[in-house]
């Protein structure tokens, strides 16, 4: 089996999926969208059933159908879709593997030599890869402040309640900080997810 999800995240992923038009004929498509340090970067969003393409590996698990593409599949088969209550209850993905160093999947672009203390550093991360990232989702992050080894963002757009927010910031927006500035091993969401008017969940356009 490719992937599971837990009970719990099953819950939220149909919770949000009732809320589409629809909802019925959507299925949860994840993939791996890139490598930062040493920890996969993930995408979820939901995928119409007519959008399965033969090849796509499908897990069905309470009624949703689970799409990864079979280029992805061997690295997914141990992971888990988890809930992730620290970072406001969003959805993670617990995976014990780790990526290849040479895998040609991985389409992360190197970033440039970084200057400055933590704080500029984080920014200049957050300016020149994560936010360029998340901008195709409506989202967009900005560092609130550093102590000592943690970094506290603030996300805003799309980005504000919503249900994958947890697999953004910790294995997206974390990832990325840690591996451009080491000593930065904590990123703490500060965000208030209860304002989102408007959260990024939306089905992927036709492929």
């Amino acid at each position: 089996m490719p992937i599971a999800i837990t009970d719990a995240a099953l819950e939220r992923v149909l919770e949000v999926r009732a809320r589409e038009h629809e909802p019925e004929g959507l299925a949860l498509w994840v993939e791996i969208v890139g490598v930062a340090g040493a920890a996969y970067q993930y995408d979820m969003s939901f995928l119409r059933h007519d959008e399965i393409d033969e090849t796509d590996m499908v897990v069905t698990s309470g009624g949703l159908q689970v799409v990864v593409p079979r280029p992805d599949a061997p690295a997914l088969d141990e992971a888990t879709i988890a809930i992730d209550e620290r970072l406001g209850g969003g959805l993670v993905i617990e995976n014990p593997k780790l990526p290849a160093q040479t895998s040609p999947a991985l389409r992360l672009p190197e970033l440039p030599e970084l200057h400055g203390d933590a704080a500029a550093r984080v920014r200049q991360v957050l300016e020149l890869q994560v936010n360029p990232a998340i901008a195709s989702h409506g989202g967009h992050a900005e560092l609130v402040a550093v102590e000592g080894d943690s970094a506290f963002l603030r996300l805003g757009g799309g980005c504000v309640g919503c249900g994958m927010v947890a697999v953004t910031l910790k294995q997206g927006v974390e990832s990325a900080i840690r591996a451009g500035v080491p000593e930065i091993t904590r990123v703490v969401d500060v965000t208030d997810h209860a304002s989102g008017t408007n959260p990024y969940y939306e089905p992927t356009a036709p492929r």
